[in-house]
């Protein structure tokens, strides 16, 4: 296994055959297994280690993703719809054993029941039971479908408990010790909201900031929620919550799709984006059959906005921060200094590639794979720099930003709006990665303040095929990589007693879709990325989305 520093390679050439066309790259490998349903394994099993895993890693590294493709004999037409997995690699003592269990969401016991897919979900929509007569199959397109609560996305915490989430209305509390589902809990019941991001972000406190639209007679709003550290009692769950405030989306009736959102110390950062959700075709496709994928819309006429809300006041600054169109999935981090708001994120200049993440796209191979991935554009760490204070003193038509060594601009172009251009956070070498995605930091130390280090994945398939780790002085970039296997999200564990800010381990879960029950937990050193130790799970298991690392000593 290869771990590559890089210190400058020239960048490779772009090739483009026509506008739908982002890359030129071919021969890419097979991958349809990483999207092959399994069996779940909810008892614990010993995995083979080889290497060696420190001994001071003690907890359990739970993680979250789709593992059931297929119904009965019918299918999920889009990745994200498929059957929540909970994955656990329990590690103590250089020792760690692996179990897996279905979410017992609702979704899943429908179907289960009737043996076919009995719930709509993002990209599949439920079809009519077929025992029912006609003029009852007529009728049932008429009624409004249940919402999924089909939560494949991640792992979160709220008050010290564990949940698993997706961006519907609906969590489910979870045991972290046996997977086994405790109790779902809707947003609804608590606050005026229609659903919440997977990526929440917590204060050292425990104080959770949250965000989650919600759609009224008078159009759609964005809102900035906040959930208490602690319980006053041992059952409750999100009992305190408040919206901090509202936002409305600027069309009515086509907000922004957005995946997660960013923090800083004193402000919560949402980013109202060119990719939109087209709420009267959604429900007019509840009658027509069309999914929720087939009217997330990309409108490169559009602007991206950053609205800067203060966490304690819950107001909204009157400032709206302009950039170019562009989807960014996930930030990396964002922090205050020198009176400016830097605001990291990995993002692309093209919003098409959600609805392209289709299972039959990922089950391609030879030319019709390649086709797939080289119409994705590329994503790459960036870097806006946004001035928080603007007033009738600040000039027009000039840069606001004097960070020495800074590429990113700041220009105000009217009374309440500055237009940013961004840095790149790489050099050209990364190009030869396909960009960078599933960003991840030392959060618990770094989160909201300066930091150096960021790690994540690289794309040269649709799916992550190399673990980076980037420094931000110099913009160097090491990397781990091994032809055929498919890394997923890296997760930082620091060290005991770490007085450095890599010092410490990476945890990822590589897939093997070509070799058979060879799946493992990869444990690097963060400081020089070169490999401590791998355990072996004798299961398959999918490619997954998130999770998280619960210490348990």
């Amino acid at each position: 296994m290869d771990t590559i520093t890089h210190e400058h390679v020239p960048a490779l050439k772009k090739s483009r055959r026509n506008s739908n066309y982002f890359t030129d790259v071919h021969g890419l490998p097979c991958i349809e297994k990483i999207v092959s349903s399994v069996e779940d394994t909810p008892e614990p099993i010993s995995t083979n280690i080889t290497g060696k895993i420190p001994e001071w890693i003690n907890g359990r590294f739970l993680r979250n993703g789709p593992g059931k493709f297929e119904i009965g004999n019918q299918k999920f037409n889009h990745w994200f719809d498929g059957m929540a997995l909970l994955h656990q690699f329990k590690i103590s003592n250089g020792q760690v054993t692996y179990k897996s269990r279905f979410l017992s969401s609702d979704s899943y016991q429908a179907n289960k029941e009737h043996n076919r897919i009995a719930v709509s979900e993002f990209g599949t929509v439920t079809m009519p039971d077929p025992c029912k007569n006609l003029f009852q199959r007529f009728l049932s397109r008429f009624v409004m479908p249940k919402t999924s609560d089909n939560a494949n996305v991640s792992f979160v915490n709220y008050k010290g408990d564990y949940y698993v989430t997706t961006e519907t209305g609906a969590m489910h509390k979870v045991d972290p010790e046996t997977l086994e589902t405790t109790k779902k809990v809707d947003w609804s019941k608590f606050i005026a909201v229609n659903g919440a991001t997977a990526h929440p972000h917590t204060e050292p406190d425990g104080t959770t900031y949250n965000m989650g639209n919600s759609y009224t007679p008078t159009g759609a709003y964005y809102n900035i929620i906040r959930v208490p550290p602690t319980k006053k009692t041992a059952g409750e769950t999100l009992e305190g919550a408040t919206v901090l405030c509202s936002i409305p989306s600027v069309d009515k009736t086509k907000p922004s799709y957005y995946h997660s959102f960013a923090m800083s110390e004193n402000y919560v950062v949402f980013i109202e984006q060119p990719i939109k959700l087209d709420l009267l075709n959604i429900v007019i496709g509840i009658v027509s059959g069309r999914s929720i994928s087939d009217n997330v819309l990309w409108d490169p006429e559009l602007n991206t906005i950053f609205h800067l809300i203060h966490k304690h006041t819950g107001k909204v600054s009157s400032i709206k921060y302009l950039a170019k169109p562009m989807l960014t999935l996930h930030q990396i981090n964002a922090y205050e200094e020198d009176g400016f708001l830097i605001i990291d994120m990995c993002a692309s200049d093209d919003g098409q590639v959600i609805t392209n993440y289709k299972i039959q796209n990922l089950r391609k191979s030879g030319k019709a794979l390649d086709e797939v991935y080289n119409t994705l554009c590329r994503v790459f760490p960036r870097r806006f720099v946004l001035p928080l204070t603007v007033d009738h003193d600040t000039p027009y038509d000039q840069n606001l930003n004097n960070r020495p060594n800074s590429a990113a601009t700041s220009i105000r172009i009217a009374k309440s709006k500055v237009f940013c251009t961004h840095e790149d956070l790489h050099r050209n070498d990364l190009h030869q990665y396909g960009g960078l995605e599933f960003p991840q930091i030392n959060y618990s130390k770094y989160n909201t303040h300066p930091y150096r280090y960021f790690y994540g994945c690289g794309f040269r398939h649709l799916v992550g095929d190399t673990l980076i780790k980037m420094d931000l002085h110099g913009k160097h970039m090491k990397v781990w990589e091994q032809p055929g296997f498919y890394p997923s999200e890296p997760v930082f564990i620091p060290s005991p007693h770490a007085t450095e800010e890599d010092d410490g381990v990476i945890l990822s879960v590589v897939i093997t879709p070509n070799k058979d029950k060879s799946t493992f937990l990869l444990v690097l050193d963060a400081k020089t990325f070169e490999e401590l130790g791998k355990a072996v799970v004798p299961v398959n298991i999918p490619y997954g989305f998130h999770g998280t690392f619960s210490d348990t000593a």
